[in-house]
């Protein structure tokens, strides 16, 4: 396992679309393409971000559909994110880039107003730690700084108490617009892309009979 990881680090630094910085160089020089993420895709077509997209099926099935929109899947996970990279340029994808690094440092790659959607799928939950939840109040303020006015977030989760704590502690008193919110996705009367997409364990949760959640509101 080692090995294929270190195969994977390694050609991870040949893919033209997979973006990597130490701290310690974001701290002494910031991201030099924050502001500038339109040059990246030579164009200037809305840009949406996949939170913890792990191997990126879900950017990559959403930039597959959306011809018209750049995808970034942020992660920290370079052995994940491999995945997603050698993908995305096997099939010479020109909409998709990724990003590895900590969500919490979000904010140091993108500039006021550069991306106009975020989608937050089967995150980890954190049960004992809700500061550290993606959907939470401090998480949200990273977003605020870089988000369009209007822009939408998506929540995706089989973790009901994530969507709850989510709906009802964040949201609701916060006042934030909701768009759409169920707790069972494919039993409701929702039809849009949330519905489009399943990534592997979103299947996987299906067939064991877990409902499936979705929000979708604005912070701004």
């Amino acid at each position: 396992m080692a090995k294929h990881k270190l195969a994977r680090f390694a050609e991870n630094l040949t893919f033209p679309n997979l973006f990597q910085v130490s701290f310690d160089h974001l701290a002494q020089h910031g991201f030099e393409w924050k502001g500038r993420w339109n040059e990246v895709f030579q164009n200037d077509n809305p840009i949406t971000l996949e939170l913890g997209c792990g191997k990126g099926e879900y950017t990559i099935a959403l930039a597959r559909q959306n011809a018209d929109r750049n995808y970034i899947g942020v992660d920290i996970k370079g052995a994940r994110l491999w995945r997603g990279a050698k993908t995305s340029n096997e099939e010479q994808m020109k909409n998709v880039a990724f990003l590895r690094t900590r969500i919490e440092m979000i904010d140091h790659f993108f500039a006021s107003d550069e991306v106009s959607e975020i989608w937050i799928t089967f995150p980890d939950p954190q049960p004992k730690k809700p500061l550290k939840r993606l959907s939470s109040p401090r998480f949200l303020n990273y977003y605020s700084s870089f988000l369009k006015p209007g822009s939408p977030i998506h929540l995706k989760t089989d973790s009901k108490e994530l969507y709850d704590y989510t709906l009802d502690e964040v949201i609701t008193p916060a006042g934030y617009p909701v768009i759409f919110a169920t707790s069972d996705l494919y039993n409701s009367n929702y039809g849009g892309m949330a519905s489009a997409v399943q990534t592997f364990y979103e299947k996987m949760f299906l067939s064991q009979g877990k409902p499936i959640t979705y929000i979708q509101w604005q912070i701004k």
